[in-house]
């Protein structure tokens, strides 16, 4: 079928072999030239037609500030992300990393030696470790900071640190002296930080310092928690010591008193595990539990989960090749008749294997009569 021919006058093709066509070309300058003599003016209006300079627009919520403010100084992102568990080399140095979703750490105060009540403005989750951190304000300074939440802690909530010192206003609450019940009736709350000291026997805590002037190093995963078994010098032995009467009073060694000076100076500490421990009764520790105390009862629910949090699969050794693991290779399930052994070579199974040379007693061995041997042999 005929195509009808197109007429090639007045229009305009990007061709400029054609010298036939009538119209010429014209220049970038031209049409701009052309757009603005065309281009409607805009109408002028009073100023004041429309906005009142004496009305005060509303400043923008405070959680659209509280992002904005917090985003550059309390997150940054970490050194080595995404590297796959390599080095600088672009070796495997760590098995089973790599992917992962991309994250930023939380600068968290782990210390609190700023003073004075913060309010809590929102619990976050924190991709770096496994409770909860919760973002505060100063209503003194109005500063921001990220500090670890405790279980139950909610927006809203009002906490303080006492580790500069005792407020001036409770202070002269007391009456200018230390009323240790006064003190832990308005200081031992959830989500306070107090020097080891202040806390009542008998009180659970959770970021706990392990020396003066270093943050909390203790109990900082989630739902973990310290108990304050005692406090100052051995309460049983300064009683036995006071039964006594004077005659029969023996001057302390120099051991005992070093002792004694140690106690005074120390809380004494039970952890989670049961393990007890002696800490300096100046550092840190936050009266209650980590927050997220559920997480020993998550389960991931599917492989995509665990490559989100940067965990690769665990391939077996059977199910490598030979280069690739000392049970790979052959035909089938076949480890090669050899030991179980690592990746890396090294004996995994208990026995005479993994242990060194000059840890086996071939004394022993050799004193064992010959007859006894063959009988165990079973050459009777």
């Amino acid at each position: 079928m005929l195509q009808p021919r197109i007429a090639l006058r007045g229009i305009r093709l990007p061709f400029r072999c054609l010298p036939s066509l009538p119209s010429p070309v014209r220049g970038y300058s031209t049409i701009v030239k052309e757009i603005e003599k065309n281009k409607p003016k805009p109408i002028e209006t009073p100023v004041n037609t429309f906005i009142d300079p004496n009305v005060s627009f509303a400043p923008p919520p405070a959680a659209i500030l509280l992002a904005f403010s917090c985003a550059p100084t309390l997150r940054a992102p970490p050194r080595g992300h995404a590297k796959g568990g390599r080095n600088n080399s672009g070796r495997v140095t760590v098995r089973h990393h790599g992917g992962g979703a991309k994250r930023r750490i939380r600068t968290i105060d782990f210390l609190r030696m700023a003073p004075g009540p913060h309010t809590v403005e929102r619990i976050e989750y924190d991709p770096g470790r496994t409770a909860h951190i919760a973002l505060t304000t100063s209503k003194e300074t109005g500063k921001l900071s990220y500090i670890l939440a405790a279980d139950g802690m909610r927006a809203g909530d009002v906490v303080q640190s006492y580790m500069s010192g005792i407020p001036e206003d409770l202070w002269k609450s007391m009456g200018s002296t230390v009323d240790p019940g006064v003190l832990a009736a308005r200081t031992a709350w959830r989500g306070n930080c107090l020097p080891l000291h202040m806390v009542p026997v008998g009180t659970l805590i959770f970021n706990l310092g392990l020396r003066p002037g270093k943050g909390g190093q203790l109990c900082r995963s989630a739902g973990t928690y310290a108990t304050v078994v005692a406090k100052g010098s051995d309460s049983r032995q300064q009683t036995i010591q006071d039964e006594q009467p004077e005659a029969e009073k023996k001057p302390l060694s120099q051991r005992d008193q070093q002792k004694q000076e140690r106690l005074a100076q120390h809380i004494t500490v039970r952890l989670s595990s049961g393990e007890t421990r002696l800490i300096h009764k100046d550092c840190c520790a936050t009266v209650g539990i980590t927050s997220n105390p559920n997480y020993q009862y998550t389960q991931l629910g599917k492989a995509g989960r665990s490559r989100w949090l940067n965990i690769r699969p665990t391939v077996r050794g059977l199910a490598m090749n030979a280069m690739d693991h000392p049970h790979g290779g052959g035909r089938g399930k076949s480890k090669g008749n050899v030991d179980p052994k690592s990746p890396w070579g090294i004996p995994t199974k208990s026995g005479y294997k993994t242990r060194p040379k000059w840890k086996i007693n071939k004394a022993v061995v050799h004193a064992r009569p010959r007859n006894q041997g063959k009988r165990r042999r079973g050459y009777n």
